[in-house]
């Protein structure tokens, strides 16, 4: 029996894809900051399930309950860091830039490498890291949130080249969100809207075809590729 563990499972994609898990067969870990949402999500599912109270904002106390958590497990196939946050910060607030920093680099990076070294030293795996579309570029109204999308892409694109170079069959999936209808979607320019469900869906899809990367929804990948020949002298402007 396969089993996965969602980080940031209490809400949102981290919810809807748990869900998903479980009634594919799945034995699912779930976790996250809020114990009663936890039990919430794990009293909605069909098959076995483990909870953990993980608040990935510290990461030097994340990683060890991460780790106990898939001891507890016997080990996972798959592991999902769908835990982030995010502020429309115009005015650079420093406590909004500052969180979003913390949660979405050191707290992101802390749960990849627990992630990792656990398929490096299980001799296979899959690990899939949540970014966002705002990752392909620097956002004005968001710096801190676009900047860290963008550090923790590059980072799993750092972890499938040393999977690579192990010569180990560990997979990597960048998922790079549009709109999704969650409490992150804070823009006030909303387009291409999807529900927490359809976009658990097609990541569960991307999932079982161990992609590298996936736009979550597929038209997404349209606007990615304007978004990234737009020269600089336009894209500041906008």
């Amino acid at each position: 029996m396969k089993k996965a563990i969602v980080i940031g499972s209490t809400s949102g994609i981290g919810r809807e894809l748990a869900v998903i898990l479980s009634a594919q067969g799945y034995v699912v870990g779930l976790a996250g900051r809020r114990d009663r949402l936890l039990d919430e999500v794990r009293g909605s599912l069909t098959g076995e399930s483990h909870t953990k109270r993980i608040d990935v904002g510290r990461p030097s106390e994340a990683m060890p309950l991460l780790e106990e958590l898939i001891a507890k497990m016997g080990g996972v196939d798959l592991i999902v860091i769908s835990a982030g946050t995010g502020h429309i910060n115009p005015e650079l607030q420093w406590s909004h830039e500052l969180e979003t920093i913390d949660v979405n680099v050191l707290g992101f990076a802390a749960m990849a490498n627990v992630a990792f070294r656990h398929f490096r030293e299980r001799g296979s795996g899959h690990l899939v890291g949540i970014t966002s579309i705002a990752a392909l570029r620097g956002g004005k109204d968001a710096p801190a949130y676009n900047a860290t999308k963008a550090f923790a892409s590059n980072y799993l694109e750092g972890l499938r080249q040393k999977a690579t170079g192990l010569g180990l069959p560990i997979a990597v999936t960048d998922v790079q969100p549009g709109f999704v209808d969650t409490a992150m979607a804070q823009s006030d320019v909303l387009f291409w809207v999807a529900s927490p469900e359809k976009a658990a869906r097609q990541i569960y899809s991307a999932i079982k075809k161990r992609k590298d990367h996936a736009y979550i929804t597929k038209r997404w990948r349209l606007f990615a590729w304007v978004l990234k020949i737009v020269p600089g002298f336009i894209y500041r402007r906008m």
